[in-house]
């Protein structure tokens, strides 16, 4: 589904957009404002969606609720919307966890892992379906394969024996994106999340087509700290390339950024070099002498992941800051007293970003799509904004951090630069679930001495779940601004001479 625009999308930009529109228009602590959007999202007497209009305009104030940072309540509840809104306004106010949330009305109660037989099947006379089954759990009814559900143990042998693909697995559509198994049933049979085991990646949250699962966001907060006195700085992620469109061409992100009323930007890609720059040092200097392997650090999912599964090998997670992490310190040092808005792909930054050792670096997280809807908001049309110098300064490599392998081949391409006798092996997974075997592997000894990279959502950041383009297309579009890019590799970088002053750790 992904890549695919949607109902489903179209109502998280309108809510996004309301939203944005909300923040920029906030006076006086009046916020009786919101009881009016989900009218204006869902107008009229008839549903579009949904059985009912009522039930579409309860899904859209949870949504809501949940894009201002607010805890979105269950169906026997009743208050307003905006009850408790007024804690948005504060721009402290960190994501109160848990930050992906299911809105158990809007949940389908989707069947889950169910080996079913389709209109197709020919009841035919082999019946190999049946002679495969180990538990007999299969017969024949007016013609047709039957399934017993209390027999079956969905070992998948019918499916595969099938001479006309007539047999289907079907799958909860969260619960099987989810690489750490965390999608479960409750009591009513809708999708749970077991928080013991998620680590925020959002890939349920793109994949269920009932837009029953949403993040949380800061819009609110990071609109009042605009209209502040203090200066706010958009840290804008490598992956940004494409995602709003051809309008908004490298030239004129600035401009665009400035609209919303963000001071100024700077591009993530300059704290990717930084994070190459240690980890390449860090490897070159642990593996193998001190540890078997390096994990890089920067996708939070997949280190947290890491650290969840496979604690005893925790140490081989690179303890470099993450790009988001370096830029944000970088701001702060050039700029004290600012403010600085990470601006990217991934929902798992959110919680990266309200670890206290971490806080002080960053104060808010947007989405691409978040941001989206504060231009929509504020009707920005990009065409007619002036051409201003592009951020500059990162090189190819730490833009490339945006794509899946890009991590890992920019800290190959810096050992090679220093060391050119050096051999790096390196093995890289994408999608959590294929993490986790490469991780296995790792620890069973297959990849002692090797740098190993790993990303939540395949393909890499431009799949990330607050991403708006097409993957294959963002993709390109990343890889054509690294091939333009002036410095080819980290060690080019402008600021490469600051990393001692940055890297505290831990």
């Amino acid at each position: 589904m992904r890549g695919v625009y949607t109902s489903v999308n179209d109502i998280r930009k309108m809510v996004f957009a309301e939203v944005a529109r909300l923040a920029y228009d906030y006076q006086d602590g009046d916020l009786s404002q919101m009881e009016q959007i989900p009218y204006r999202i869902i107008p009229g007497e008839i549903s579009t969606y949904r059985e009912s209009v009522f039930l579409e305009r309860a899904i859209v104030g949870e949504r809501m609720r949940l894009a201002m940072g607010l805890p979105f309540r269950a169906a026997s509840e009743h208050a307003p919307v905006s009850e408790g809104a007024l804690e948005c306004v504060r721009p402290e106010k960190y994501y109160q966890p848990p930050l992906i949330n299911i809105i158990k009305f809007a949940c389908h109660k989707c069947p889950d892992n169910i080996v079913h037989v389709t209109d197709v099947c020919q009841g035919c006379l082999a019946h190999p379906c049946q002679e495969v089954c180990p538990k007999n759990a299969i017969s024949f009814a007016d013609g047709k394969s039957v399934i017993d559900q209390e027999k079956c143990v969905k070992c998948g042998k019918c499916i595969t024996a099938c001479p006309y693909s007539a047999i289907i697995r079907q799958e909860r559509p969260c619960a099987k994106a989810c690489g750490m198994n965390a999608i479960r049933s409750d009591e009513y049979g809708r999708a749970d999340i077991d928080q013991e085991k998620c680590v925020s990646c959002g890939m349920c949250l793109v994949n269920c087509p009932f837009g029953a699962i949403s993040d949380k966001a800061q819009i609110f907060q990071t609109i009042q700290a605009i209209k502040s006195d203090v200066p706010v700085y958009a840290a804008i992620a490598p992956a940004v390339e494409g995602q709003f469109g051809p309008g908004l061409t490298p030239g004129r992100i600035r401009s665009a950024f400035q609209a919303l009323g963000f001071t100024d930007v700077i591009e993530v890609a300059i704290g990717a070099d930084l994070c190459t720059i240690e980890e390449a040092g860090d490897f070159m200097k642990e593996v193998p002498e001190k540890l078997p392997f390096m994990a890089t650090s920067c996708c939070p999912a997949w280190s947290m992941m890491a650290r969840k599964l496979f604690p005893d090998y925790s140490e081989c997670i690179s303890m470099a800051l993450t790009p988001m992490v370096l830029t944000g310190r970088l701001m702060k040092k050039k700029y004290p007293g600012c403010k600085v808005a990470f601006i990217g792909p991934c929902a798992a930054k959110k919680l990266e970003a309200g670890r206290r050792s971490v806080r002080s670096d960053i104060d808010f997280v947007l989405t691409f799509e978040e941001v989206m809807g504060m231009f929509e908001a504020k009707q920005i049309d990009f065409s007619t904004l002036a051409e201003q110098e592009p951020m500059h300064g990162a090189s190819g490599d730490g833009r490339g951090f945006a794509v899946s392998g890009g991590v890992a081949e920019a800290v190959v391409n810096c050992i090679k630069e220093q060391y050119p006798d050096r051999e790096v092996k390196v093995a890289n997974a994408e999608g959590l679930a294929d993490c986790k075997k490469l991780l296995t592997m790792a620890k069973a000894g297959k990849y002692n001495g090797y740098l190993l990279e790993g990303m939540a959502c395949p393909g890499g950041c431009v799949a990330g779940a607050g991403t708006v383009q097409p993957i294959a297309k963002a993709a390109a579009s990343v890889k054509l601004r690294k091939k333009k890019s002036t410095n080819a590799h980290a060690l080019d970088s402008d600021y490469q001479d600051l990393l001692g002053s940055l890297d505290e750790r831990g």
